[in-house]
């Protein structure tokens, strides 16, 4: 009733004030539909409300479609621009904001810039910054990229009350594998797999890494945990014992299982390696123990599972001598097939986990660059000057 009675009294009056109340108007009915939902259904929720004060004043905003991709240790423009209507906006009011989201909707914020103020948070402290070509030019450049930075991110670009956002899908160059661990299949919960790939140099695949897999020629009979909570096999060549031969190929889904009580296998994602895994040329194999004192004594150390799969995608490593790994595994890449190592399909073969005390194998270890200028250190001085400057203000 009172919003009713304030339009009537506000049509008297003249176009541009008739305007500017409607759009207070605006406000205070979007104010009152939010408060009235119950609290319990706001809890967590988003809300952005879009005010326009007649044809003026519209933020807009473009992203590139697609994907951008580099790979762990690059460099990476995540681009978006926009543009006032009309043009002469103030620059200091303007307020950028990155925001990476998940699968689950959740958001962690990234960057944010008003003005000169600039901040970056969390584990992008020191690696993001401004790209800065120019007037309009909202992307940012993240340096020394990981395996965590992989997803989807959000630029939005805000005047005053106006605002748009844009979305750009970080992809990364890599390899999924799956794994189990020394004590059998279907062992790990959700939390287990995850940090089974985290010691193993990985991350949880996606579905969309798994599917890719899957693409190229991944075939895997066993259900494996998915970043996402949910549990999946690709399968490139179906069988009985497979889930049936009469079934097509594809990627099985068991959908999403419950992170504690349910147990499977997990399927890891990695990307390139800063630094490189060898074989050990040495004249007598070794047990577990030994061959990890005989990486150390080369200035190195065991290779992770994850790093010989890099190893193998990136480094085309093809070695056909069985050799153990920090896990306490026996695996050897191959990418060149021949029948005397493995059978007719590239891959890196595993052997399982022997005794570590009494069996006796080669060994794979991994070197570390010394490079400094790895994954590329132009721009990073700049971007903790940026940091430095950076004031505290509201995200």
């Amino acid at each position: 009733m009172f919003i009713s009675s304030f339009l009537q009294f506000a049509k008297q009056l003249q176009p541009p004030i008739f305007v500017k109340i409607f759009s207070v108007a605006l406000v205070l009915t979007s104010a009152l539909s939010v408060s009235s939902l119950p609290a319990d259904a706001e809890k967590g929720r988003r809300k952005v409300v879009h005010v326009l004060e007649d044809e003026s004043g519209a933020v807009i905003v473009q992203t590139a479609p697609g994907k951008v991709v580099t790979h762990r240790g690059g460099s990476i423009t995540l681009p978006c621009r926009f543009h006032h209507e009309p043009e002469n906006t103030d620059p200091a009011r303007i307020r950028i904001k990155w925001t990476k989201v998940t699968d689950a909707l959740q958001f962690e914020d990234v960057f944010v810039a008003l003005g000169k103020q600039q901040r970056v948070f969390g584990s992008y402290r020191g690696r993001v910054f401004l790209e800065q070509a120019g007037p309009g030019d909202a992307s940012v450049i993240i340096q020394n990229v990981t395996l965590e930075d992989y997803g989807r991110y959000e630029c939005e670009v805000t005047n005053d009350m106006e605002d748009d956002t844009g979305f750009v899908n970080l992809d990364l160059e890599g390899v999924v594998f799956p794994y189990y661990p020394r004590e059998g299949r279907y062992k790990l919960n959700y939390h287990q797999a995850e940090d089974a790939c985290k010691h193993q140099d990985a991350i949880l695949a996606s579905h969309s890494q798994l599917h890719k897999a899957w693409l190229d020629g991944l075939d895997w009979c066993n259900a494996g945990w998915l970043e996402d909570g949910s549990v999946q096999y690709p399968i490139s060549h179906p069988r009985d014992e497979c889930g049936r031969k009469d079934t097509p190929a594809g990627v099985r889904n068991y959908g999403y299982r419950h992170k504690e009580d349910e147990r499977y296998d997990a399927f890891c994602f990695t990307s390139k390696l800063n630094g490189k895994v060898y074989f050990l040329k040495r004249f007598k194999k070794v047990n577990y123990a030994e061959a990890m004192k005989a990486c150390v004594r080369d200035g190195s150390a065991v290779a992770k599972v994850g790093q010989l799969y890099a190893a193998w995608k990136f480094q085309l490593l093809d070695r056909c001598e069985a050799g153990w790994l920090e896990d306490g595994s026996i695996r050897y890449p191959i990418v060149n097939p021949r029948s005397r190592c493995g059978g007719s399909q590239p891959g890196v073969r595993h052997l399982g986990f022997p005794d570590k005390k009494f069996r006796l194998y080669g060994v794979y270890c991994f070197r570390k660059s010394t490079d400094e200028t790895a994954g590329g250190t132009k721009g990073v001085s700049r971007a903790r000057l940026n940091c430095e400057r950076a004031l505290t203000f509201q995200v």
